[in-house]
């Protein structure tokens, strides 16, 4: 006994599945592009370069903060992290 209703229905949830595989695909690649394009080194900086340390996230034991440093001496950078 044949079902040809059923097997064009079968053949649609195929085709609907590929589509929907491929649209995820594409867009888990186009979020890879955009977190890739933030990542990158948007000040130029390479390794040999001297860059100052702000004291934004430093603690330091000055008890008035509008007193502590606002950077600290120029460091050479030695490696990128990516």
């Amino acid at each position: 006994m044949e079902f040809p209703r059923l097997e064009e229905l079968l053949i649609e949830l195929e085709k609907s599945w590929e589509k929907a595989m491929k649209a995820i695909e594409a867009a888990q690649e186009m979020i890879k592009e955009q977190f890739e394009r933030k990542q990158k080194n948007s000040q130029g900086l390479k390794v040999g370069d001297n860059m100052w340390l702000e004291s934004k996230n430093i603690h330091s034991n000055r008890p008035p903060k509008k007193l502590n440093q606002k950077r600290y001496r120029p460091f050479r950078i030695l490696k990128t992290l990516v």
